[in-house]
């Protein structure tokens, strides 16, 4: 027992003594746990929430800061990364929050905040327009229950809503207006079960991503325990990197001891730990304090896992909640981690916005591609997850398949086939480009159609891919096209005529009056994949400033030449070169359709099953065969 305290004492002894970035000072009587900063000298600066000492009761409270308000924080949870905030108060007599003129929480997606799943949000008093909508707005929403308790004016207001909060769309916002909902309240791990009177207080509950290493400016901003260098993700920007032996501990904020030693005889100088045995040893008090500051490390060990074993429940369900599609295949860290060689810099297979993308080998021999999510990267991180809660749903030979999915990590994993031929962009634009043939540029057209229209009327709900690009479509050794990278896109519902939604996608294919309204439809899919066809067409970048300046656009481009009626002076030199006079007359014909594609009211674009039988019929006609 001696001997079991005296080795916890000193594994403490060594926790104790690891550098730890500075904690801000208490505001009041609350503390403010690592990473939250509520000055410029402590914390993490990327993590601030305000200290507010104008308080009637001369008592300081913290509070939480939006793109256009400010939120009391009622709680706050520093094992599980989580603080609650209250949501604004209704107005005197009326079915109004305070907020309505600043359109309600508004949160910067940019920064490491997001609304968790455990809200269950209350609109009120909304008009017919939410009748149409995903939230549950019926006569057996929550939402009654609590007007018709709570009394006042929302109970005059007879349209209510009940949803409950996390995901891609609502991750950053609880959003009201008069032409929406204009009032709201919304409750933490609420059971449904409860009658109203019970409910707990209102409160919105938000989580922080785990924060990096400290910024430093040189060795000095940095301990013993950690050294000064450079971030890989950040121009220009130092870090405290914890030393050989120790990991980076973003709950404490701490360099902390990472336990490698499998020795029974112990670890360490000998020397120095008999010494420390010898002089722990020397009374029963002593035993005791090792025993007691045993324990507390353990607590604290279990608060971390358990903190990490939630998020990783959470994720899980997140992935599993696909509308009654198959369930993603949940890969082990150890099994990723041995199939990419532990993420080997030479298995790196290209890198985006969301992250990277790595070859591997499972142990069956298969080889896959895995996709990871930047490290404290949110959207990143929501993207992958959505990537995987989608393909879960769709199953065709046109779309990349997804094999699973690891959770375990400190990021989301997604394993998915392995694509060998590169991308289309590499193909047609690359420093190594290939000369595809036209039959085989009209083949790869038909079955990125054929998947696109797959996702808009075979899925359910239909699928907006929202960025179609020519570096995602993948070709296989026979080049076969595969669509991939469903990071942004979105579930649409079939009781919805768009989806509202910030405007994302790459600029080129992006389609104007997606831009300009932020509603995402099916024929925002079609007006990118013009561009594709374009670039299938030309063989030329949708963004080119090499261009002449009122040509950098390619739609544009190839829409004057149109006008002008010389629409084959923009196709492929090569393509051109020893065609017969009825490839020419295709090629036209696959220019016509993509301009169609590219018509500035989507009414006026014709729908991806369209889309997909008029390049049938081009194909016939290319190969010969008129269909009668």
């Amino acid at each position: 027992m001696a001997l079991i305290s005296t080795t916890l004492l000193f594994t403490a002894a060594l926790l104790i003594s690891t550098a730890a970035a500075a904690t801000c000072p208490n505001c009041g009587t609350t503390p403010v746990p690592y990473p939250l900063s509520t000055g410029p000298n402590c914390g993490d600066q990327s993590y601030k929430i305000l200290c507010d000492n104008t308080t009637d009761n001369n008592d300081s409270s913290l509070k939480f800061q939006t793109l256009n308000n400010t939120y009391p924080i009622t709680t706050i949870t520093p094992e599980t990364q989580r603080f609650v905030i209250q949501p604004s108060a209704f107005l005197p007599n009326a079915c109004v929050t305070q907020d309505l003129s600043t359109l309600g929480i508004q949160m910067n997606p940019s920064l490491p905040f997001n609304i968790t799943s455990s809200n269950t949000i209350l609109y009120l008093n909304c008009t017919p327009l939410l009748l149409s909508s995903p939230l549950n707005c019926s006569s057996a929403s929550l939402c009654h229950a609590y007007a018709n308790s709570t009394g006042g004016a929302c109970r005059n207001a007879p349209i209510c809503c009940t949803f409950q909060a996390g995901g891609s769309t609502t991750s950053y916002m609880v959003r009201v207006r008069d032409s929406g909902c204009r009032a709201y309240t919304s409750f933490v791990h609420l059971d449904y079960g409860l009658p109203v009177n019970r409910w707990p207080r209102p409160g919105l509950e938000i989580q922080w991503v785990s924060p990096p290493e400290p910024v430093c400016g040189s060795q000095a901003d940095c301990d013993s325990n950690s050294t000064c260098g450079v971030d890989p993700n950040r121009n220009g920007v130092r870090r405290c990197y914890c030393n050989l032996g120790l990991y980076w501990d973003p709950i404490d904020g701490s360099c902390a001891e990472r336990a490698t030693c499998q020795n029974p005889d112990g670890c360490g100088n000998s020397t120095d730990r008999t010494a420390l045995i010898a002089g722990l040893t020397s009374g029963l008090g002593t035993a005791l304090v090792a025993s007691i500051i045993g324990i507390l490390l353990y607590k604290r060990h279990r608060r971390i896992k358990e903190a990490r074993d939630r998020l990783t429940r959470e994720r899980e369900e997140i992935l599993n909640a696909n509308g009654g599609g198959r369930s993603a295949k949940v890969f082990s860290g150890k099994e990723i981690k041995r199939a990419t060689n532990n993420f080997s810099r030479d298995r790196l297979l290209g890198s985006g916005g969301y992250g990277e993308v790595y070859k591997g080998f499972l142990n069956d021999g298969t080889v896959v591609a895995v996709k990871c999510a930047k490290l404290g990267n949110t959207k990143g991180t929501e993207q992958v997850l959505n990537e995987v809660r989608i393909l879960c749903q769709v199953n065709h030979r046109s779309l990349v398949g997804l094999l699973g999915c690891c959770v375990e990590l400190e990021q989301p994993l997604l394993v998915y086939e392995y694509v060998a031929h590169g991308n289309l962009f590499d193909h047609l634009h690359g420093p190594s480009r290939s000369q595809i043939s036209w039959n085989h540029r009209l083949r790869i057209a038909q079955a990125t159609a054929e998947g696109l229209a797959y996702l808009h009327f075979s899925a359910m709900p239909p699928i907006y891919h929202r960025d179609v690009k020519s570096s995602n479509i993948l070709l296989d050794e026979k080049l076969n096209a595969k669509v991939s990278d469903f990071g942004l896109s979105r579930l649409a519902h079939t009781d919805l005529s768009h989806v509202s939604t910030c405007a994302q996608g790459t600029l080129g294919y992006l389609d104007p009056e997606y831009y300009r309204n932020y509603q995402l439809t099916d024929k925002s899919d079609v007006y990118s994949f013009g561009v594709v066809l374009l670039e299938l067409l030309t063989s030329q970048k949708a963004i080119d400033f090499n261009r002449d300046a009122d040509d950098v656009n390619l739609a544009v481009y190839v829409g004057r030449m149109v006008e002008e009626e010389r629409i084959v002076d923009a196709v492929d030199p090569m393509l051109k070169e020893g065609a017969s006079d009825l490839e020419l007359e295709t090629m036209k014909a696959l220019g016509f359709l993509a301009v169609g594609c590219l018509e500035e009211r989507r009414q006026n674009r014709p729908s991806m099953k369209e889309v997909m039988e008029e390049i049938e019929y081009i194909i016939s006609l290319a190969t010969a065969k008129v269909v009668a």
